[in-house]
This record gives C-alpha cells, structure tokens and sequence, in this order.
C-alpha cells in the first residue's frame, strides 16, 4: 500500500500513454518523435498485460494531473468471457472521467489502424493475424517483433503523403462499430488538442 501511495507521488502531470504490448509502445513512441507530441510513453506502461493489471496502471497513474489514453485490442478479449466482462467493467468504472482517461480500442487489433492509413475497409477480420496479412500488402516487412517495431522507418511510412489525415477520416466513416473498428484517431486527436492548449500557456 506504501509503495502505491509513493509511486502516485512520483507521477508527473501530463498525458500518458497506457498500452497492451511493444506494438503500441513503439507507435507512440515514433509519433512522439516524428511529430512532436507531447506525452510520456514508456515500455512499463506498454507491457503484455490483462485487464486487472491494466486496471491496476489506470489506478496507479489517474489524478488531476494527469490524461490517461489507453489503447486496447479488443480481439483476445472478445473471445474470453472472463476478460471481456472485466472490460466492460472497467470501462463502466470510469465512464463519468471521460476528463480523466480515453479509451482507444481497435477491433480486431491496432493493425486494422495502421491497415486505414493505406485503405478504407471495415471488413470482418477475425484476429491481429488476419489484419497483419493485410497489412503486409503496403507494409511488406511489417513484423510484430521488437527489432522491427523499435525502427521508426514504418511509421515514418505511415505518415507520408498525409496518411494519418487519411486515416482519421475513414476511422470516423464506421461510428457504429461494424465490422472492423477503432478510435485510435481520437487519443490523437486528443493529444494534438491538449499539446496545442500547453502551448499556448
């Protein structure tokens, strides 16, 4: 309990980036740098983790001082019972901070987002594989492996041409969440808000 209190001590105010995995992690880490973001991602808050120990990080991290995106796959959950009730759980638990924290979920995976930046599909796949296959027709070396992940030359490829202005846009074509789906866009947009606000004090 001591250990708790002391670490929310510790907590510097600012945006964070809470993740399931490297994926994640090396994504907002890139988009940090490429494009001059302003938030705090690290490989802590990025772990392969179920929903308690991504619950136990939101409670950890959330005060007055703090933005919490948190982005989750939903294709593991959505075939667990189990962790798809604790989800729903946790989404409840901090529907009335919407101030606080943004949910960003991408179904089946975040690759359904990066798949947006070169296409508009909302077409049904199963899991991460299926999209990542799809992927790989613009992205052909596109690996879920940290050796690959740690480079920025892939999302330095996702934002040429303006793709994630593309992006964005055919995200917001399917709000009712049919199919393929993700708000990936509005943690970024988020973020381009909040880091505009900053900027101005």
């Amino acid at each position: 309990m001591g250990g708790r209190k002391q670490a929310q001590k510790e907590i510097k105010p600012g945006i964070y980036i809470l993740g399931e995995g490297e994926t994640e992690q090396y994504y907002f880490t890139h988009l940090k740098t490429l494009l001059g973001f302003q938030y705090i991602v690290k490989p802590r808050f990025c772990r392969n983790s179920s929903i308690d120990e991504i619950g136990r990080r939101i409670k950890d991290l959330i005060n007055d001082c703090v933005f919490i995106i948190c982005v989750i796959d939903l294709d593991v959950i959505n075939r667990d019972s189990k962790e798809k009730a604790k989800y729903e759980k946790l989404i409840h638990k901090y529907s009335n901070k919407t101030d606080k924290i943004l949910f960003c979920t991408s179904f089946p995976s975040i690759e359904y987002w990066f798949l947006l930046h070169y296409k508009y599909t909302n077409k049904y796949f199963k899991d991460s594989n299926e999209v990542a296959n799809e992927l790989k027709k613009y992205i052909k070396d596109y690996e879920k492996k940290e050796e690959y992940l740690k480079k920025t030359k892939w999302v330095e490829e996702l934002l040429k041409d303006n793709k994630l202005k593309t992006a964005i846009e055919r995200a917001k074509k399917n709000p009712d969440k049919s199919g393929s789906y993700t708000n990936i866009y509005e943690g970024i947009e988020k973020v381009s808000l909040l880091n505009q606000i900053r900027d101005k004090l």
